[in-house]
């Protein structure tokens, strides 16, 4: 694929097509807490409420500075969530901002994806945020008696509200759907053309990510893979139902070589945010960028680093934040 050769009408001369790019982050997630009140069936992330120490500010002021020198551009900060009305949400959201904070005093750029938050929490987070995020999932109710029936966050209306009140504020904002969790592939359009509608409203979002059920080892059910088939059918839909300036992500360790290549060819253009370790899948390690350049070149793929925020959205950005990407932008293109 992508291999064919094009004869130059001048010349004759037999030459390569130029490579079709393919993005990813240099990221590292920072863990405020696993600890969540929510009990996904499927989650090998979570811990039960106080069963996880936070992390200290002591241990993120230690780190980041390495990972500056380690070529790290995206910090993302993921977090296990604490219910709405829990006496310690004030200290958890506190906890979250002053990382983001401290990430960038040093240089670096949060993407925060901790959960639904309230309207004032994601405006607050705003200021010391380039994106934010938040999986969709599925917009189909079923599955809350199922997967979901111990996942109060995971109500299809709260996710939505979520994007909807990101597109309101302006934030440059991540979602996707969880494939493969027992919704039907009518679901997958449900949920692709709820995003397509809050995109059109908006034009806040960026990025879809298209992430398999890949079972683990902490899980509380058991629970089968994805069929690559149904993946790269999703891929297609995806393609189908948004629009062309949202990129399609597809994370590239539940992946297999010859299933990423093809969802490429689909129309996936995205390989998210790389970091030595998958916190939300566990069970399978993350290839370095520089063996998934290597894989896929010879397919007429060009891997490149990104932003974990899209150019397009730059100027939504609050200063000192905008001259900060306007750095990295100007490190990335420097040869």
């Amino acid at each position: 694929m992508n291999q064919a050769r094009a004869v130059n009408s001048r010349s004759g001369w037999l030459t390569q097509p130029s490579p079709q790019t393919v993005t990813f982050s240099r990221a590292h997630t920072l863990v405020p807490t696993y600890e969540c009140f929510n009990r996904c069936t499927y989650c090998n992330f979570r811990a039960d409420p106080g069963q996880s120490p936070w992390l200290s500010l002591a241990d993120v002021v230690q780190q980041l500075p390495t990972l500056r020198h380690q070529g790290v551009c995206e910090v993302l900060v993921l977090s296990g969530e604490v219910a709405p009305t829990s006496p310690r949400r004030d200290d958890w959201f506190r906890h979250i901002y002053q990382i983001c904070a401290l990430a960038l005093d040093v240089g670096l750029l949060p993407h925060t994806n901790a959960g639904p938050l309230s309207r004032d929490e994601m405006a607050q987070l705003q200021q010391v945020n380039v994106s934010m995020g938040l999986m969709v999932e599925q917009v189909t109710p079923q599955l809350l008696d199922t997967v979901h029936r111990h996942a109060p966050s995971k109500r299809p209306e709260v996710r939505l509200q979520q994007l909807t009140w990101a597109g309101e504020l302006g934030i440059p904002f991540t979602t996707g759907l969880l494939l493969g969790l027992g919704e039907s592939e009518a679901d997958w359009v449900d949920s692709l053309r709820a995003i397509a509608t809050l995109q059109t409203r908006y034009g806040h979002i960026q990025e879809v990510i298209l992430q398999p059920h890949s079972p683990g080892q902490q899980q509380l059910q058991p629970g089968m893979a994805l069929d690559e088939a149904a993946m790269l059918r999703a891929v297609h839909l995806a393609r189908e139902c948004l629009s062309p300036e949202v990129a399609i992500q597809i994370p590239p360790n539940l992946v297999s070589h010859r299933g990423l290549l093809d969802c490429l060819t689909a129309g996936a253009r995205d390989l998210g945010g790389i970091s030595p370790v998958d916190e939300v899948n566990p069970d399978y390690e993350h290839p370095t960028p520089e063996s998934l350049g290597d894989a896929i070149a010879p397919y007429g793929w060009q891997l490149q680093p990104r932003l974990p925020v899209y150019p397009q959205y730059d100027s939504w950005l609050p200063e000192p934040m905008r001259s900060l990407v306007q750095t990295w932008r100007n490190s990335l293109t420097d040869p």
